[in-house]
């Protein structure tokens, strides 16, 4: 038996389309989800949220659309801190570097991270989500990795 759907029910769906895709915009120009300010006082769990769950989901489960992003939540790569910490710092396979110099984080309007705040989210994800890493990397760690600088490309 084939299954007609009439002609409201297309322009329903259709306008439900629309209004969806309208929403997107509305968040994509709004600047709780662009702006750079007020990351100072953040801690890792609120940078997850404000940053990392735009594309690595909320409950860290990753996402294909636009692009992939993958999922954390149980992610055996999170066992090297070193990896974590050299990804959010530098980017990975179009994930931007939030480890970038001031004055090139302003020109991008990237979000710049401290190490103490890279250190914060890289232990909370690494203890959330299913990961049962240790959170105890420290912003000397962190400090330790190569950062991007003006003359460097990212992973």
């Amino acid at each position: 038996m084939k299954h007609r759907h009439s002609g409201a029910t297309l322009r329903m769906a259709g306008v439900l389309v629309l209004c969806a895709a309208a929403s997107a915009a509305v968040y994509a120009d709004d600047a709780a989800f662009t702006s750079t300010d007020g990351i100072g006082p953040l801690n890792g769990q609120q940078i997850f949220e404000r940053i990392c769950a735009g594309c690595h989901m909320s409950a860290a489960q990753g996402a294909v659309g636009a692009g992939f992003y993958p999922k954390l939540a149980g992610d055996a790569k999170l066992a090297s801190w070193e990896y974590a910490a050299l990804t959010v710092l530098n980017g990975r396979n179009g994930m931007p570097a939030f480890g970038l110099p001031a004055d090139q984080a302003q020109q991008t309007r990237a979000v710049q991270l401290t190490d103490a705040q890279v250190a914060d989210v890289i232990n909370y994800v690494r203890s959330h989500f299913s990961n049962k890493y240790k959170p105890n990397i420290t912003p000397k760690q962190v400090t330790s990795l190569p950062h991007p600088s003006n003359n460097t490309e990212p992973f």
